[in-house]
Formats: C-alpha cells, sequence, structure tokens
C-alpha cells in the first residue's frame, strides 16, 4: 500500500517512515501540509495519509477536509490524523473533518501496524463496492453511471483541444425479434456475446442501456475509428450465439 507521511519533526517523520516501511508499504514523507496534498492529487495510487494535526501550511484538520473533498465517493482513501496529545474534545473534530482514525505521536509499532491492517481491510472492501457500482451485472462491462464517470476523467485529461477523441455508439439491431423469439434468456446471451467482442478492443467501454454499447477511443481520429467500427460489425455478423 503506497502510504503518504505528513509531519513537521524531522526525527518523527523519519521514525514513522521506517515503522511504516517495516510493515511492508510504500511511504512518500513531506513536512508541508500543501505538498503533501498536491502529491496525493497527482497520484490516485496514495491509499492512505497519515498528518500530524500541527502541521502548516494547512493546518491537520484542514487537511483532513481537503483529502475527504479530492478523495469524494469514487476514491478509497484513509485518513489517519496524528498528535501528540490525546486530541481530549478535539477527537470528534478530528473525525468530524474527514479523519478515519486517530493515533497519538509518537505511534508504537504494533499499534500503527494493526491500524494500517484495518486500512488495508476497509480500502479493499471499498474498492469492491465501487467496482460493483460500477459493473454492468450481465456484462461485467462497466455500466452507465462508471462509463460516463470515466469518459469524464478522460476529457478532463486531455492535453489540448487537438487531442484525437472517437466515440461510437452501438445497438443491436432487431432486438426485440431476439427476445420475442428465444426469450428474454436468448436476448441475454446476445448481450454478453455482444459485450465480450467489445471488450476485445481494449477500449473503454460500457452498456449504456438495454442493447445499447458506448465506445471511447483516444486518440483515434475519424479514420481509424471507423476501422475498429467496422471490425466491430464484422465480428458481430460472424456471431453465433448458442440456445439452450
Amino acid at each position: 500500500m503506497r502510504v503518504v507521511l505528513v509531519e513537521p519533526g524531522s526525527l518523527l517523520r523519519k521514525t514513522v517512515a521506517r515503522l511504516v516501511e517495516e510493515g511492508g508499504h510504500r511511504v512518500d514523507a513531506f513536512s508541508d501540509s500543501e505538498r503533501a496534498l498536491t502529491h496525493v492529487a497527482a497520484h490516485e495510487d496514495v491509499a492512505c495519509v497519515i498528518t500530524s494535526l500541527e502541521v502548516a501550511p494547512l493546518c491537520g484538520l484542514e487537511l483532513c477536509w481537503s483529502l475527504r473533498s479530492l478523495a469524494g465517493t469514487t476514491r478509497p482513501l484513509a485518513v489517519i490524523a496524528m498528535s501528540a496529545d490525546r486530541a481530549g474534545r478535539r477527537l470528534g473534530e478530528v473525525l468530524d473533518s474527514g479523519a478515519d482514525d486517530f493515533i497519538v505521536k509518537p505511534p508504537e509499532a504494533v499499534a500503527l501496524h494493526a491500524r494500517l491492517r484495518v486500512v488495508e481491510r476497509a480500502l479493499a472492501l471499498q474498492r469492491q463496492l465501487i467496482r460493483d457500482a460500477e459493473t454492468d451485472p450481465l456484462t461485467q462491462l462497466l455500466n452507465r453511471g462508471g462509463f460516463l464517470r470515466r469518459a469524464e476523467a478522460v476529457l478532463a485529461g486531455r492535453g489540448s483541444g487537438d487531442d484525437l477523441l472517437s466515440a461510437l455508439m452501438i445497438d443491436i439491431d432487431h432486438f426485440k425479434a431476439i427476445n420475442d423469439r428465444h426469450g428474454h434468456d436468448g436476448g441475454d446471451r446476445v448481450i454478453r456475446a455482444v459485450a465480450d467482442l467489445l471488450r476485445e478492443t481494449g477500449a473503454l467501454t460500457g452498456r449504456i442501456g438495454g442493447e445499447e454499447f458506448a465506445v471511447l477511443m483516444p486518440g483515434h481520429g475519424l479514420g481509424s475509428a471507423g476501422v475498429v467500427a467496422e471490425r466491430i460489425r464484422q465480428g458481430c455478423a460472424r456471431l453465433r450465439v448458442p440456445g439452450r
């Protein structure tokens, strides 16, 4: 697990970083809370932030708020707050500010390692819940919401307006007739077969309706997108879906 540590004291920062590494994790350590936040925003594989409450220029509570806002509902990110005192009446404020846990510094190795194991279990569950929420259960492609969120991220990450980007909208012809003749189970088998074919393109693909799919292809202009579309059409024409 990739962990970001934010602690202004150089000695304690080195000590805690060593403890985290001994637990089998990768550590990026910072004394500056603003730089740490920028780093977390730029590296989506950061799964946990351990931050002292006594940091600057963003104070610990501000950093917790900012991290929770950054993660939103789609990025698994755990935040462990750390302080020299036991937070006392502030503990509720710390947790309400977005921290998932609190630990007294300097932390004991056993306690820190146990908390990080809890974080790993919680994040694994959160990742699974996010995958389930974005996945179409019939085809295992992205569902409509998952596809649109990923597409928005692709658009937001484009370097310039000149970047090539193409999208395909795909609909299974005469699908009602398939359902009427072979039943909904037969229709489901056809949908799964088409989904498997689309998955082979390696592009961002989602099922956005009953028999409707979308494919987003960064780096493709109309010419290459047309080639892919024709390959898909021919592949669908060759499909033979067994009955019961």
